[in-house]
C-alpha cells in the first residue's frame, strides 16, 4: 500500500465574501479544496481574486518542486 502525503494549508480571504478554505495538494498532484465555513468542497474554477492567486501560486510551487525531485532522481 502506497501511503499518500499531503500538504494542507488554510487560507482565509480578506475581501468578500471572507471564505475560510482550506486547500489539500496531494503527491500525486491532486487537489481537494474545502470551504471551512459550509464543510463544503470548491473546484479551483469557483475561486476568484486573493484565493484564486494562492491557488495557483501554491500549485506552480508544486509542479517545481515535483520537477526538481524528478531531476535529482533522474539525473
Amino acid at each position: 500500500m502506497i501511503e499518500m502525503n499531503c500538504n494542507h494549508l488554510r487560507f482565509v480571504e480578506r475581501h468578500r465574501p471572507f471564505r475560510d478554505l482550506t486547500f489539500k495538494f496531494y503527491d500525486d498532484g491532486r487537489l481537494t479544496i474545502i470551504d471551512n465555513g459550509s464543510r463544503s468542497s470548491v473546484t479551483p474554477s469557483e475561486l476568484k481574486g486573493e484565493s484564486r492567486d494562492f491557488y495557483v501560486r501554491q500549485r506552480i510551487a508544486f509542479i517545481k518542486k515535483n520537477l526538481a525531485a524528478k531531476t535529482q532522481r533522474y539525473a
